[in-house]
């Protein structure tokens, strides 16, 4: 009586279904990690910015509770405040945030700051690393609006991911 020896070993069709299945994890990785990135540099972007309303309410503390008023008394501000001690202050990418001062006064019937700063804060790229300071404003979800008091600021930043950031003091 004669034996069949039975080899040890995958089919081909194992092999494939095996290489398919890693296929697709490496390919779902490779998709969700550039969104992750993202993410986390807008993380780090939103507490950079908290950082900074921070040391705007310092400022003011420091101040008489007044704002700086010019974009030279804003770009003096960064220096003295957020890069004080030797402190960077700049985008997760590496490039150094620039300030853009806008002023929202009384506009329209509803007060919406719509067709000065939340046009600016639309119009400017991303890459640019550019934070709209908008003065004698407060947020509204992403948009600033109006606000009577001299002493608030809003500032505005557009998102890598998506959107734009809004805090007010």
């Amino acid at each position: 009586m004669s034996k069949v020896k039975s080899k040890k070993g995958f089919t081909i069709i194992e092999v494939v279904l095996v290489l398919a299945i890693a296929s697709l994890i490496f390919l779902m990785v490779f998709i969700a990690l550039p969104a992750m990135q993202r993410s986390q540099r807008d993380t780090q972007r939103r507490d950079q910015l908290s950082g900074m309303m921070t040391q705007i309410t310092q400022y003011q503390a420091n101040n008489r509770n007044k704002l700086p008023e010019t974009q030279n008394d804003w770009n003096s501000f960064i220096t003295n405040y957020m890069k004080a001690g030797g402190d960077t202050f700049e985008d997760p990418n590496g490039n150094e945030y620039t300030i853009k001062l806008v002023a929202c006064g009384a506009t329209s019937g509803n007060g919406d700051c719509a067709n000065t700063a939340q046009r600016n804060a639309t119009d400017f790229a991303t890459q640019n690393y550019e934070i709209l300071v908008v003065t004698g404003a407060t947020c509204d979800g992403e948009k600033t609006v109006a606000n009577s008091g001299t002493r608030k600021v809003s500032i505005v930043y557009k998102l890598e991911g998506g959107g734009t950031y809004c805090s007010n003091n």
